[in-house]
């Protein structure tokens, strides 16, 4: 395993067409069929950048920004980001092509974190990154950034969890909201 690999030495794009078989009953290609693939790519990228099996840890934010028709091409460009030392994530842009009006949009971008897994069944040791680009550098912060927040998102909800829900400020919140509290005695 080499120490350090470049981010475009693991950078891979899946194309595939969308067939009726994949779409949901309001006629759009369904997020789990686009989920499917996403998962598949992101594998792709990590395995060539550990050089071997990776699991999928989390996936953050999917959102679906544009729906997929039947028909257009969809393309799934995926690239390591950020790597710890036995995880990675896995930046996910995806966009459809319509073949007859060529009109290309943007539907989703995600980010999949990864496990390296070794013979042993237990995570191994990545090759860290070389930043070759300023947009290496950019991906490679926000990925920082965001696993930053996500930890203390984890922290935040688990304060919450030990919290009494019963305290007068969640009541007020509560009443702000879409919801009526009916507590049993």
């Amino acid at each position: 395993m080499s120490e350090y690999k470049p981010v475009a030495n693991s950078q891979v794009t899946l194309t595939e067409l969308m067939i009726p078989s994949y779409s949901n009953f309001g006629g759009k290609i369904h997020g789990g069929i686009i989920l499917g693939l996403m998962d598949k790519v992101a594998y792709v990228c990590a395995a060539k950048h550990a050089d071997g099996y990776c699991i999928t840890a989390s996936i953050d934010v999917v959102d679906f920004l544009a729906p997929v028709e039947v028909g257009e091409i969809v393309s799934l460009m995926a690239s390591v980001n950020y790597v710890g030392k036995t995880s990675m994530i896995i930046g996910i842009r995806v966009i459809s092509e319509n073949l007859k009006t060529h009109v290309i949009k943007h539907t989703n971008t995600s980010y999949f974190t990864m496990v390296a897994i070794g013979e042993d069944n237990k995570p191994k040791e990545v090759p860290a990154l070389i930043l070759k680009s300023r947009e290496d550098i950019r991906r490679f912060f926000q990925a920082m950034n965001r696993k930053e927040l996500k930890n203390t998102y984890k922290k935040d909800e688990a304060m919450l969890k030990q919290t009494a829900y019963e305290h007068r400020s969640f009541m007020d919140a509560l009443s702000r909201e879409r919801c009526k509290v009916e507590l049993d005695s």
